[in-house]
């Protein structure tokens, strides 16, 4: 039993050290996916940014992507801390199972030198016979022989024993290097990245001052948004009640491309089925959030509210595709002042809406599959942007309580 000990020591050494870099490489690949969709979040808002710059478009908008992308460039500076923390404890952990393993190491090398030492001393084979012979009884006499014969094969394995924990032993001090390396970049890069950081906060607070000072245009220009938004509002109130079954309160200002007709039953299994898949709705583009749902206020006079936001707006790529984020039927294609193209799909009781299209590649009636593509995204004002909400029957819903985490 005492010579097998060392062979399970080593076992062990080797399993923990295999199940340990396998937790820390599942950490660094999330981290690294994180970071590279905000890295990619903060280059299409860069670019939308120098965009709104070049045609000197609302400096309302350009404040709010700003303003997004100081949001972005925070969270990956926090993203970089919790990253240079974790490889901080990797380092700690890995010099204190490093100065383990060489401990355990030094008791194998030493068992084996026990092996060596007992075999040079009883070479001669006389001492054996002795040593057999002098047994108590024939029980202890076998177990001898097999002590004996068994001496050889057992220095051999503690040698490859010795072998392969100081090769893991060098992979392990190799792993080291490399994390501190790791590290001193991710140092570098948060250097970077607070630096950018203060200068677009810098330029955010130019914005505001700039708008402060020029106050009536500023006020127009919120008072056109906000007529946009509540235009949009009423659109999708109306055709919800003719989607439920219910007599429409207004006639909405936008365009349909629709004629009236007898509203359709009401598919409730498909509307089960939707509301199963809560907070596991694919995303209709990716890109960054730059409008949440909810209460909003002014930006530059925050004590001022704004019209209640009844869905997210997304800032993504020139051309992207918007794909639908669940079984369903289109309902209605309107054109609102603002927004350009919105498709209207109906998934039982639940709808979902995505606006500010540009090429629309479905019309009302047609049935559409989980991220089939339903047209593509357009540019307002130098902004790229889609617009989308999620309403259950006549309540608007927080559209990223619906979608999968990201």
């Amino acid at each position: 039993m005492r010579r097998r000990l060392p062979i399970l020591l080593l076992s062990l050494i080797l399993a923990f050290f295999a199940g340990s870099d396998g937790l820390y490489a599942q950490d660094t690949k999330a981290q690294e996916t994180k970071r590279a969709r905000l890295q990619k979040e903060i280059a299409i808002l860069d670019s939308q940014i120098k965009a709104i710059t070049t045609k000197s478009a609302n400096a309302i908008n350009h404040l709010s992507l700003i303003r997004k992308k100081v949001d972005a460039r925070k969270e990956l500076v926090a993203e970089s801390d919790r990253e240079i923390s974790g490889l901080t404890s990797a380092i700690s952990s890995k010099e204190k199972d490093i100065k383990a393993m060489q401990a355990r190491l030094d008791t194998l090398s030493d068992y084996y030198e026990r092996l060596v030492r007992g075999a040079y001393k009883n070479r001669n084979p006389k001492v054996w016979y002795m040593y057999i012979l002098a047994s108590d009884n024939v029980g202890q006499a076998f177990r001898r022989y097999g002590y004996l014969r068994d001496l050889s094969k057992q220095m051999n394995i503690q040698a490859e024993n010795i072998i392969a924990a100081k090769d893991t032993l060098e992979k392990e001090r190799e792993a080291l290097a490399a994390l501190k390396k790791d590290a001193e970049t991710l140092r570098g890069q948060r250097l970077a990245d607070m630096g950018k950081l203060q200068a677009e906060q810098n330029d955010s607070q130019k914005l505001v001052n700039q708008l402060k000072r020029d106050k009536k245009k500023y006020q127009q220009d919120m008072s056109k948004k906000q007529k946009e938004v509540e235009a949009l509002n009423r659109e999708i109130q109306r055709i919800i009640s003719q989607a439920l079954n219910e007599k429409g309160s207004s006639k909405g200002s936008g365009k349909s491309t629709s004629t009236k007709e007898p509203p359709k039953p009401i598919d409730y299994t498909l509307a089960k089925k939707f509301e199963a898949n809560k907070g596991k709705l694919p995303w209709p583009a990716e890109g960054a959030v730059v409008e949440h749902y909810g209460q909003r206020y002014d930006p530059v006079y925050p004590n001022l509210k704004l019209p209640f936001n009844n869905g997210i707006s997304i800032a993504i790529g020139q051309g992207s595709s918007i794909k639908a984020v669940f079984d369903g039927e289109v309902k209605q294609v309107v054109v609102m002042p603002g927004y350009n193209k919105c498709v209207l799909v109906q998934h039982g009781n639940f709808f979902s809406f995505y606006c500010k299209m540009g090429n629309v590649s479905v019309k009302k009636g047609d049935k559409v599959k989980t991220g089939q593509s339903l047209g593509t995204v357009d540019t307002i004002g130098g902004e790229t942007q889609l617009h989308f909400q999620i309403w259950s029957g006549k309540t608007p819903q927080n559209p990223e309580t619906w979608l999968r985490p990201r």
